[in-house]
């Protein structure tokens, strides 16, 4: 059986719970991270030198980084309608996905920490509202996406790219503070809460 490394909270192991579940894929998973199991332990630090959640263990296959980790899992497990094999619609999903883990990670990262996690070193009121401004300048772009497609953020179907970005999303509208109105990504939060993994891994409570 597929082994998950990685505590549930984590938006990255979410990542990896929400695909195994819209492939109907069996998993067993092991809580490692802050407040679990240290993953500077030596057998973690085997699977991945750079100490970070997640991991999997396939068979005697281990691989890390979240979005390498999802595209395998529809690769190897009859995930096509998730990740299709024409190069150009495959583009698509990657273009997305690599776009979460770039651009909009960058402009999240310092007001999450400070509004969300209370971190004592992201509390520079110009850099949290810099981060902020930022954020909501990324999340346009993917409001203008989607009042494109009225559906998904690769297409009229719900592919691979809508796990990074559905959990974005989420973590969007779990963080406090004043957001602008973005109607598309608002009914895209809603069309997505309609699929049961997200509703498990994503739209959970968890930012």
């Amino acid at each position: 059986m597929l082994k998950i490394l990685g505590k549930a909270s984590s938006i990255n192991v979410r990542k990896v719970l929400w695909t195994c579940a819209e492939l109907n894929l069996p998993f067993d998973r092991e809580d490692w991270g802050n407040g679990f199991r240290p993953t500077s332990d030596p057998h973690f630090l085997a699977r991945n030198p750079n100490a970070m959640v997640p991991v999997i263990q396939d068979g005697d296959f281990v691989l890390w980084e979240s979005n390498t980790i999802i595209r395998y899992l529809a690769g190897q497990y009859d995930g096509r309608h998730l990740y299709p094999a024409e190069p150009k619609a495959r583009a698509r999903v990657d273009q997305w996905m690599d776009w979460q883990a770039t651009d909009l990670n960058r402009s999240w990262s310092y007001a999450f920490m400070a509004l969300a996690r209370q971190s004592p070193a992201h509390q520079d009121a110009a850099a949290i509202e810099a981060s902020c401004k930022e954020w909501a300048r990324f999340m346009g772009i993917l409001d203008q996406r989607l009042a494109g497609t009225r559906a998904y953020v690769a297409g009229d179907t719900f592919t691979l790219a809508d796990v990074p970005v559905g959990l974005s999303v989420n973590r969007w509208f779990q963080t406090p503070f004043s957001k602008p109105a973005l109607p598309s990504v608002a009914a895209y939060y809603d069309r997505l809460a309609e699929r049961d993994g997200y509703r498990q891994y994503g739209r959970n409570g968890t930012a």
